[in-house]
């Protein structure tokens, strides 16, 4: 009873004023929480393989390419300055295309090879006794010794997994990737994997065995090129051989190609000869290209 309640609460103590002319002081900034690392999850960062991933330098060097190509073509077939510099132009046009176009190609045959060293990694991961998610998740380890971070297969496994976390069905996102990269082997595996997801034990089995089927065709594309090599340098050969002649002829034949150059018969006799190499150039290379 000796405090007397009805006394004055203490005031707290107030800060000394401070002296004109200083600033401030700063209160000290509370730490950043750490940035955590973005998944793919949503779809955001996926790979678009509708593009090759070729920036503008490889197609200015690939219109250059065509440019010159082009330019020599209709030089030797007609000698005429404005024809080869639009001839050069279309060439150049065209070949940015086709440049984009094979590129893209080796991107998907590429990402091919890294399905199969997927798959292959996850059969071993499976035969020791894990699920299809351990089996995911120890192959993207043993394939990121292998291939760069920023690779196609190591982005995609990174979507997988981080939608399987955010409660999406593997079967769901194999399928999104079957659909986007458009190779007909993963789009196989995502439909078997589809039908049997919850309802069989033979995951295993099917990985094996879609390992076995790409690496069946690998080994069949691969002996056709090699056959296909040495023809290929011989249409190659005669693709270019009548090119050489008419520019050797035209240039150390003394007047014996000057009625191509300067009447109108001669110039319907190389346009006609010019229609012929381009169908003959465009079907080799069509011919060429085998698919299995």
């Amino acid at each position: 009873m000796g405090n007397n309640l009805f006394a004055p609460a203490p005031q707290a103590p107030q800060e000394a004023p401070q002296a004109k002319g200083t600033k401030p002081s700063r209160q000290p900034k509370p730490p950043k929480p750490p940035k955590q690392s973005k998944q793919t999850a949503g779809g955001s960062a996926l790979p678009d393989y509708t593009r090759s991933g070729k920036g503008m330098l490889d197609s200015v060097l690939a219109f250059f390419a065509g440019f010159l190509g082009g330019f020599a073509v209709l030089y030797i077939f007609y000698k005429l300055l404005p024809a080869a510099l639009v001839g050069g132009v279309a060439a150049g046009t065209v070949n940015i295309f086709a440049a984009e176009q094979g590129a893209l190609r080796k991107r998907k045959f590429k990402l091919r090879e890294q399905f199969f060293d997927l798959l292959q990694a996850m059969s071993v991961a499976m035969r020791a006794g894990n699920p299809v998610l351990k089996a995911l998740e120890s192959a993207r380890e043993d394939l990121a010794l292998i291939y760069p971070e920023r690779s196609d297969i190591l982005v995609e496994l990174d979507g997988i997994i981080g939608k399987f976390h955010n409660a999406v069905p593997l079967s769901q996102a194999f399928s999104d990737f079957a659909r986007r990269s458009g190779l007909e082997d993963v789009a196989s595996f995502a439909s078997i994997y589809a039908t049997i997801e919850g309802k069989s034990s033979r995951a295993d089995e099917i990985i094996r065995e879609t390992q076995q089927i790409i690496a069946d065709k690998m080994e069949i594309e691969m002996e056709i090129d090699t056959l296909m090599t040495a023809a290929k340098s011989e249409v190659n050969i005669m693709l270019f051989m009548p090119l050489v002649i008419l520019g050797v002829i035209g240039y150390a034949g003394a007047g014996f190609m000057d009625a191509i150059y300067t009447t109108a018969v001669g110039r319907m006799v190389a346009t006609g000869g010019l229609v012929v190499f381009i169908i003959s150039f465009v079907m080799a290379r069509k011919f060429s290209n085998v698919k299995i």
